[in-house]
């Protein structure tokens, strides 16, 4: 019996330059045009000042391991038990959930602070998956 497919993420109008930018290997990022807090998740106006000037840019893909969790059961489809849940501090400021790969999921690998890259996982031709792994060098 073949395993579940993972979940997709929906996109919508908001989100589409994310998904696009993810598609060409980017991690695609928010800025305010007023205020110029950067901010994730997308959305169509600023957090912080409530402007609807933004603007998209290309984020450097660096942050480091602010947080996670290690999951040991096998709960969601397309997971394979232990698995990371993580929360990364992007250099320009963000946090976002994401996944730690290329790493053993054990306390030990996974130091607090540790630095991270950005790698995209293609799951079909429409999504593709911002995750992290263990800077290199």
């Amino acid at each position: 019996m073949a395993e579940p497919a993972r979940a997709r993420p929906k996109i919508t109008p908001e989100t589409q330059h994310y998904w696009d930018g993810a598609k060409q290997g980017e991690l695609r990022l928010q800025r305010c045009d007023s205020c110029s807090h950067a901010y994730f998740p997308p959305r169509p106006f600023c957090p912080k000042c409530g402007s609807r000037g933004v603007t998209v840019f290309k984020a450097s893909g660096r942050g480091t391991l602010y947080s996670y969790v290690i999951n040991h059961r096998p709960l969601a489809a397309g997971f394979t038990a232990p698995h990371a849940i993580a929360v990364v501090e992007l250099e320009e400021g963000p946090r976002m959930m994401s996944n730690i790969i290329d790493c053993p999921q054990t306390p030990e690998s996974l130091e607090l602070d540790m630095k991270l890259e950005v790698a995209f996982e293609k799951l079909d031709d429409t999504i593709t998956l911002p995750q992290f792994r263990p800077a290199k060098g």
